[in-house]
């Protein structure tokens, strides 16, 4: 049988690295491929590739045993390849409807003149759409969306195009645990239609839900590719990091210290509910819920960036009613927020730049920057936390997922805080970089610091925190020791229905 698609000998360089050294992939119809591989093992740059973002330096892509070149997103879309990233490139000020079928809009004629045919547009999206078997307002701003609506809305724009190749990049990973089982039917479904798929995915559990097959890339190279039937986690975890790897378990070593942050009685309307929370020194505080629970808007309203209706937010015995991040900040306070690329980095940026952009002060006189002293701070903070750059002063947007992680959480130690919120820190990063993130969170928490820690992994909230507190519709409803609870209570009690 002819593949559909096929890449030889990709090879890709930058400066210091080699991102894909003679990489050979291969795509049947109806294929669903996982694509694995750590941060930096070279995925990303594959997919650029294949979707038209990057041109190869060697090789070859053919489809249907025919060479093409794929100079373009629109070489891609023509050779029937559509591909949807894990960044959201979504017009907020447009509806959902209008974001599927952006830049084919179609129109009709009336009295000779071609006007946008709206209900057209509305067919066409609704029939996208559909296919994913969720209900979303088509008319709905884009802006108005959730994240997890927002990925579903992309991939609906995808299979809009009717591609033979779909590339979904990390499809999951802001979908809660009933939409992604709704992705994988779809998935199974377009693959069944004859389609191929790529599946990019950190998540290992699940693989053998989607794929039919497996391959792993390491170090640009690729290690194998198997029959999702011999895709074990602890195969697929040695053939990405080439050795055993395990887990380990979070284990206490030292008394905690003094309450950092106190909430009491904490109120926003439709969002929050009479939250009450305690966090002390050397404490890593979990916070365990689904998408929509209220997890996000719990850190952003304690750090001021949204506003509270009621309630108080003490940080070291102050009070502080109406809190804004620059107080905040004053008062020893950090947040690494859910969306690193849209609020946590400036991507255009350097490394150097981003690792020191909110501790301005400390690398300034009179508000003239010390160029000597941010470069001090950032090396350390490099070495600190192995983030993996060929300079301080490469582009962040050219950094791994993880590295990228780890520069948004050294911007933020480097004020020197006192408490620091965490919110989805391990987020489209691989199981190694995952392991270092909850080894800098220990590590941080031994040290005094008081961390507040959110992920939609329930069992990375069970693994690094001392104390975990459950939130629903925006309430809090449970609190448990990290020892009291197992992996499987602790996911009946965020699945919970609560009567209101």
């Amino acid at each position: 049988m002819t593949a559909v698609l096929e890449a030889s000998h990709l090879h890709k360089y930058y400066p210091g690295v080699t991102a894909l050294d003679d990489v050979d992939f291969t795509l049947q119809a109806g294929d669903v491929r996982a694509l694995l591989g750590k941060n930096g093992a070279g995925k990303s740059t594959l997919v650029k590739i294949l979707s038209g973002a990057v041109l190869p330096d060697q090789g070859e892509i053919r489809i249907d045993g025919q060479e093409v070149t794929i100079k373009s997103p629109h070489d891609s879309f023509l050779q029937g390849i559509s591909t949807v990233y894990q960044e959201m490139s979504l017009v907020p000020g447009l509806t959902v409807a209008e974001n599927i079928l952006l830049g084919r809009w179609p129109t009709s004629k009336r009295l000779g003149v071609s006007f946008i045919d709206r209900k057209e547009i509305l067919r066409i999206a609704r029939e996208a759409l559909g296919q994913l078997e969720v209900d979303i307002d088509l008319n709905q701003l884009a802006s108005r969306l959730n994240v997890a609506q927002q990925q579903l809305v992309e991939i609906a724009k995808a299979i809009s195009f009717d591609p033979r190749v779909m590339i979904l990049d990390e499809p999951s990973s802001a979908l809660p645990s009933e939409e992604v089982d709704t992705l994988h039917r779809v998935v199974r479904r377009l693959a069944e239609q004859g389609r191929a798929i790529v599946y990019v995915t950190h998540r290992l559990q699940e693989i053998p839900k989607v794929a039919d097959s497996v391959t792993v890339l390491r170090d640009g190279k690729v290690i194998g590719t198997i029959p999702v039937a011999e895709a074990t986690p602890e195969r697929i975890t040695q053939m990405m990091i080439g050795s055993d790897w395990q887990r380990t378990q979070w284990q206490r070593d030292a008394e905690l210290g003094p309450v950092k942050l106190e909430v009491r009685n904490l109120n926003r309307a439709g969002l929050l509910h009479d939250i009450s929370l305690e966090l002390r020194g050397g404490e890593v505080l979990g916070l365990a819920g689904l998408l929509g629970s209220g997890r996000t808007e719990l850190l952003r309203s304690i750090f001021g960036v949204d506003p509270i209706d009621s309630g108080e937010i003490i940080v070291g015995g102050v009070a502080l009613n109406n809190p804004s991040p620059s107080a905040m900040k004053a008062r020893g306070l950090g947040l690494t927020p859910e969306d690193r690329k849209q609020q946590g980095l400036v991507l255009v940026f350097p490394v150097e730049d981003n690792l020191t952009l909110a501790s301005l002060r400390r690398v300034s006189a009179r508000g003239v920057l010390n160029p000597g002293k941010e470069r001090e701070l950032a090396e350390a903070m490099v070495e600190d936390l192995q983030i993996k750059t060929a300079s301080l002063a490469v582009k962040t947007r050219t950094l791994s997922g993880g590295n990228q992680q780890k520069v948004v959480i050294g911007n933020w130690l480097n004020t020197l805080p006192e408490v620091l919120m965490m919110d989805e820190p391990t987020r489209g990063i691989d199981i190694q970089a995952k392991e270092q993130i909850f080894a800098l969170v220990r590590d941080l928490a031994r040290q005094g610091l008081a961390v507040l820690f959110v992920s939609s992994e329930i069992e990375e909230v069970l693994d690094v925190s001392d104390r975990i507190l459950v939130i629903n519709q925006g309430r809090i409803t449970h609190s448990r020791q990290h020892d009291e609870v197992n992996l499987e209570q602790l996911m009946a009690l965020v699945m919970e229905e609560i009567n209101l």
